[in-house]
């Protein structure tokens, strides 16, 4: 399959029913991982047959697509996209983009794993930065919470990223009674090595065979206790994500908070989802969705794909219904996290 770039017949670029630009996509090559964490996945997976992957070619053509629509930003998610087998096929592809100056950034989330692997390939694609998550520096922790994780791997993956030249972020889920004693411990271990760290409230998201409301811990308290040992400053910065950020005085490091229970991010949302079947979610905390992946098949030409994503951007929602109660063991969404990629 031919690799297609920009062209000047392309529609005009995304806007929202509430004037929202979307310039952020977000597209997970595949569902699988290897890891089990505890509020992402439930150990025992039924994961897609690879068939019902697109390729890595029509996954390429996917992001092309948007890139022709003014997205500006792609972000190569999963369950754990370096598991995916060829994947730098992908990123080389996509790297064309940013030669051309259509693309601002081409990014990804691990949990580093693979890292080791790959850390040189991805800097030589145009890769500039990675978020590696990570959610405690205690080993024991770490097994207990990933379930299948090798502590000593991610370590050594995050030190060939750092020596490759990418700029690691940190992403740590806060989990109440799990990890919440271990923030100033993060901070000083991330700043200490030049790395931002971001703090994400636990999201209601797929049976993963646990009550949410043993999991969740409001960012605001979080927050607060920070503040007992670091001076924090709000300070404008973006990465073009959620995350609202405060520099730390002592460190000069950056904590992101990510709060979508609290206090969610939605009327500036500038981020769209492709799952690796290529089914295309307006919002990651609503179930309505479009199917890309039978007008991408249907012709070799992207005049019914644009049609598709024009028609799906505008029923992009407002914002998300994300709500955790006691006693109540159904997610919000149905869907895992590792389908739709964070």
């Amino acid at each position: 399959m031919a690799i297609s770039g920009p062209t000047s017949a392309d529609s005009p670029n995304l806007i929202d029913p509430f004037g929202r630009h979307v310039t952020y996509l977000r597209v997970s090559v595949t569902d699988r991982c290897d890891f089990r964490c505890v509020y992402c996945m439930a150990e025992n997976m039924t994961f897609l047959p690879k068939k019902d992957l697109l390729t890595l070619e029509e996954l390429d053509r996917l992001c092309t697509a948007f890139v022709n629509k003014g997205v500006r930003k792609l972000r190569i998610t999963g369950g754990e996209p370096l598991v995916r087998k060829n994947i730098m096929w992908l990123f080389e592809a996509l790297s064309r983009h940013l030669k051309s100056g259509v693309l601002d950034e081409l990014t990804l989330t691990t949990n580093g794993s693979q890292l080791s692997r790959f850390a040189k390939q991805l800097a030589a694609c145009g890769v500039k930065r990675v978020n590696v998550s990570l959610d405690t520096l205690i080993p024991e922790k770490f097994k207990e919470i990933t379930r299948w994780g090798n502590y000593d791997q991610v370590m050594a993956g995050i030190d060939a990223a750092r020596e490759a030249g990418l700029h690691v972020k940190i992403n740590a889920v806060a989990l109440k009674d799990v990890n919440e004693h271990e923030y100033d411990d993060m901070i000083r271990w991330a700043h200490g090595l030049g790395m931002d760290l971001t703090l994400i409230e636990a999201m209601p998201m797929g049976d993963i065979d646990e009550d949410r409301s043993d999991q969740y811990l409001p960012l605001s308290v979080v927050r607060a206790r920070l503040m007992d040992t670091w001076t924090l400053e709000d300070i404008p910065y973006k990465t073009g994500g959620p995350a609202r950020y405060d520099e730390v005085k002592e460190t000069g490091g950056k904590v992101g908070f990510i709060t979508p229970m609290t206090h969610n991010f939605c009327e500036s949302c500038n981020r769209v989802r492709i799952t690796c079947t290529g089914t295309l979610y307006m919002c990651l905390g609503q179930d309505d969705a479009a199917d890309l992946r039978a007008p991408l098949r249907a012709s070799n030409s992207d005049e019914l794909l644009s049609r598709a994503i024009d028609e799906a951007i505008s029923r992009k929602p407002k914002g998300h219904d994300f709500i955790i109660k006691r006693g109540t063991s159904r997610p919000a969404v149905s869907r895992h996290m590792s389908v739709t990629g964070g």
